[in-house]
């Protein structure tokens, strides 16, 4: 069977309209990389019984507390039996009662200057969700600043924002570490428990337009994180040992 993978776009807070959109984009990308994506906003989706079914969860723009404590308990459980993680944009600015779910992300949103186009480095070029960019990727987007430096939770950073090419009049009132990280990867999750089966997350802060979800670079650059993730051979659909997933 495919990997299956629940991506979860509840929102309590700010609500992007480009959610239809990215979930369009995924529907029509799912076969190209082999998944099978179930779309919900139902925070009751995330019970014991429904997360084991699953290879990886992705949060996909979410913003305030969209889960409860017996969906927030499910979610750990779940991380701790080896189940992936992806977060996209606005993912960073959901969860903050949830001291678990910062280390798996990595960071949580601060603020971001006004929309513009702006250049992002590529750090890893050999990463899937990297391998199609150029070097210096120039594109119109928010370019998130965070309140702490993920790279505490051992992420390596895959994109940086070139902060020379955009204008940021805000107020910075945390360090976020230089160079700007905009989007990493860990390759053992931190907000897994001790005794745990950590799996891999991948996070981008990049995705806030309608328009970017029909840009085949940022397509690419968020199928290479899902399928770099699924191959963490923690889940059942890489690996027949595994405590969740869909079986092969």
């Amino acid at each position: 069977m495919a990997p299956r993978i629940l991506v979860y776009s509840a929102t309590a807070g700010f609500r992007h309209d480009s959610i239809p959109a990215s979930i369009e984009a995924l529907k029509a990308k799912a076969a190209s990389i082999e998944v099978i994506f179930d779309f919900t906003e139902d925070k009751d989706q995330f019970n014991d019984a429904n997360l084991s079914k699953y290879d990886a969860i992705l949060f996909l723009n979410n913003s305030g507390i969209v889960l409860d404590d017996a969906g927030k308990a499910a979610l750990q459980k779940y991380l701790n039996l080896g189940g992936n993680f992806i977060g996209v944009h606005c993912a960073s600015d959901a969860m903050r009662d949830t001291p678990f779910f910062l280390k798996q992300i990595g960071a949580y949103f601060d603020y971001h200057p006004d929309i513009q186009e702006s250049v992002v480095d590529v750090q890893d070029r050999t990463h899937p969700s990297t391998i199609m960019l150029p070097e210096r990727w120039r594109l119109l987007d928010e370019m998130y600043n965070f309140q702490s430096d993920p790279r505490v939770f051992g992420v390596k950073l895959l994109l940086t924002a070139d902060e020379s090419t955009y204008e940021d009049p805000g107020v910075r009132k945390f360090d976020h570490g230089t160079p700007h990280p905009i989007a990493w990867y860990q390759e053992r999750g931190a907000g897994v428990e001790s005794g745990g089966i950590a799996g891999r997350s991948w996070y981008t802060g990049l995705g806030h337009c309608i328009e970017i979800w029909s840009d085949e670079l940022f397509l690419g650059h968020v199928l290479g994180g899902i399928t770099w993730t699924l191959q963490s051979k923690t889940t059942l659909a890489f690996n027949a040992s595994g405590k969740v997933g869909n079986p092969s």
